[in-house]
């Protein structure tokens, strides 16, 4: 019997998640100061978010992506499928670097999407069936210590399909931010500008690094209280 379920709070969780955790924090403390503070800061562009989208979009030939506003903070994505680049009000209707910063890193995303960029097929590709996974991921867990190892072992098998997702979320998010401001720096945003969206999407990116750091703690904390208990 393996004793206690994985929720147990003992060493190996302040040992592994704890600090991923509080990194996770910071990292999102870090993109909301970001966006607070350069939301306030016009971009000089003269342009809306929508405008900015619109026109990276039709300069590179786009013209069937679709922009539409969905509603909340921070909620700004693209939607490989529908081909739609959903941007949140204030992002959609500001013209601030933060309007600015995001719309341009969306796009970013279409423009992979266009390309072909085999991390974002990749992780397109593997999106539905990790997403299916890790709905039983704990499950499996919790099953291993109460009935038998071998669920502990699916459930492993399980999180790490999050894992490697994860981390081929790096390469794409970095590079949409590295489209974004090849695209902002090629006649859209004044120069004085440039520098402030590198800092907005830089803070950005970073909550991809922690989400990444934090989903290799859990693993490492499953592996290791999957080996002490067999010991």
């Amino acid at each position: 019997m393996y004793g206690m379920p994985y929720g147990y709070l003992d060493s190996t969780w302040f040992i592994y998640v704890l600090p991923a955790m509080l990194l996770a924090l910071w990292a999102q403390a870090k993109v909301k100061g970001a966006y607070n503070r350069y939301s306030r800061i016009n971009s000089g562009t003269g342009l809306s978010g929508y405008e900015v989208a619109r026109m990276i979009l039709d300069r590179n030939g786009l013209y069937d992506v679709r922009i539409e506003q969905v509603p909340g903070q921070l909620t700004d994505h693209y939607d490989p499928r529908s081909r739609v680049v959903r941007l949140s009000r204030h992002i959609y209707n500001g013209s601030s670097i933060a309007s600015m910063s995001v719309a341009a890193h969306e796009v970013g995303h279409a423009l992979q999407h266009a390309d072909g960029y085999f991390p974002l097929v990749l992780r397109n590709n593997l999106a539905p069936i990790v997403n299916f996974g890790s709905r039983f991921v704990w499950i499996f867990i919790f099953l291993g210590f109460i009935i038998s190892p071998f669920f502990i072992e699916v459930g492993i098998a399980l999180f790490l399909g999050v894992v490697i997702f994860q981390v081929i979320t790096l390469p794409v998010e970095l590079n949409a931010s590295r489209r974004a401001l090849a695209q902002l720096e090629a006649g859209i945003s004044p120069r004085e500008s440039i520098k402030p969206a590198k800092d907005m999407l830089s803070a950005a990116a970073f909550t991809y690094v922690a989400a990444t750091i934090t989903a290799i703690a859990e693993l490492l904390r499953l592996l290791a209280l999957t080996s002490r208990r067999r010991d």
